[in-house]
Order: C-alpha cells, then structure tokens, then sequence
C-alpha cells in the first residue's frame, strides 16, 4: 500500500517506537492518529507534526475508548488505511521468589495492556477499514502492524509477565492474517530486541550494557527509526503478510 494519502493509526504514538514510526509515515504522506493515554505529550506531539497529526487520548484496553478514537479519525481525516500498534507495559516480576508468588493483578494488568488492548485496537480498526475502497489491483483495504518483542522467544528471568503477553501478539499473527484476507486487509508484526527508547534510556548503564553484550552486530541498541522503517515496509510491500519479524541485531537474550 503506497503510503502517500493515507491515514495510520499509531497506538502509542506520542513517544519511542510509536513517535518515530508516526514521523516517519507523514514524512512519507501518510495523515496520523496518535493515540496514547498521555494527553499532555499527544497534544504537544500532534501540534509539533503539523496539520496531518491528530491526537486522541485513548485506552487501548477499553472498547469505548478506542471506538471514540477510531471515529475521530474518521471524522478528521475521511478513513482508516493502517494501524500500528506500539501501545505497551513491561514489568519485572518471578512466577514465585522470596516474597512469594507473582502477583495475579500484576499479570493480568500486563496481559490485558500488551495483548487484549493490541488486539482490541485491530478489530476496530479492522471493521473500519472493511468499509474502505481497495487502494490497488489487489483489492488491498488495509494494513496492520503489531509489536511483539524477542521476549516472546526468549524472555528473561522476570519476564513471564511480558513474555506471555509479547508471546501471544505473535501466536495470533497468522490466524488474524487469515481472518481478515477476504476484506483485503495484511497482518504483521515485528519484534524488536532493546531499542533506545526513553524507557531503556533511562535503565542505568548496569542495565543496559549486559544487554547491548548479547546483540551480536550492531552492538548497540537499536535506533526507533529502524522500527520505524521496517513498520512502512511492511504497509508498502503488499505481498507482506502474516509474518513476525525479529528486529535485534541477531540478539539471544539469555536468562539473567
């Protein structure tokens, strides 16, 4: 799907992953809907970007909430072609140590963040995009891009948590692949490895140098404008469907 003219939903768009993808599909000339819970840094990200960046504050986890948010961009820009999802939690917690078993509200909480708000924001914008007229000769009415992460194959000691959340964005990949062929519409997902985001940012050296150790080539992290580039790939390369790509510079994390 040639980007150009078309309207992208980013799912926390207003920072990291989600703000460099949303700069660089209106680079591209795409119009964007950020949506992300944090109004004060969406609106001031919206009006930075200019005329062809809205902003919608939105829970990815409540239906209401993303419904508002899909018809605002209907309302603002005229439809719904793509929709990345970056919107995400982590957390550090054992399944038992010393201070007793993980907390079930803890893993709920990140389940139902990562992985039901992922795949509440798909649908509706989904059932949107049913309704669009095919952009090309392929009958093509949309694309969505989720985000995984490599601890959906090989979490760390912690990350039960996240890895089963990560886990399951990509064990739907393919099923909503094939769910939504007939309307014309590709699923993907990317799942990068540690990216400098203002999160790991701000993990102190002790954090992320162990880290940057077990990326095999670059070592570093990875630059959000690589997200970024791959995530428009996938929206433009339309015989890209139904894979989940590891973005890590060939990283393996081990276990600690």
């Amino acid at each position: 799907m040639e980007l150009n003219g078309k309207v992208a939903i980013v799912t926390g768009g207003a920072s990291g992953l989600g703000r460099a993808t949303t700069e660089e599909m209106l680079s591209r000339g795409a119009k964007v809907v950020i949506f992300d819970l944090n109004a004060e840094q969406g609106n001031a990200v919206a009006d930075e970007l200019g005329e062809n960046c809205a902003y919608a504050e939105v829970n990815v986890a409540e239906e209401e909430s993303v419904q508002a948010g899909i018809k605002l961009a209907l309302d603002t820009f005229g439809a719904v072609h793509v929709c990345i999802n970056c919107a995400g939690i982590g957390s550090a917690m054992k399944t038992h140590s010393s201070k007793g078993p993980h907390s079930l509200k803890v893993f709920s909480t990140v389940i139902n963040v990562n992985l039901v708000g992922t795949f509440n924001v798909l649908r509706l914008a989904a059932e949107a995009m049913a309704n669009n007229e095919p952009v090309n000769e392929d009958g093509e009415r949309g694309v969505i891009v989720n985000t995984a992460s490599v601890a959906g194959f090989d979490g760390q000691v912690g990350q039960v948590a996240y890895s089963a959340s990560k886990g399951g964005v990509i064990g739907m990949t393919l099923p909503i692949a094939r769910d939504l062929s007939q309307f014309g519409i590709r699923v993907n997902t990317i799942a990068p490895g540690i990216f400098n985001t203002p999160l790991m940012n701000a993990a102190p050296d002790k954090v992320k140098q162990p880290l940057i150790e077990m990326t095999q080539f670059p070592k570093r992290l990875g630059n959000p404008n690589e997200y970024a580039q791959l995530a428009c790939h996938m929206v433009e390369n339309t015989f890209f469907n139904g894979e989940v790509v590891r973005l890590d510079g060939s990283i393996r994390m081990a276990p600690r």
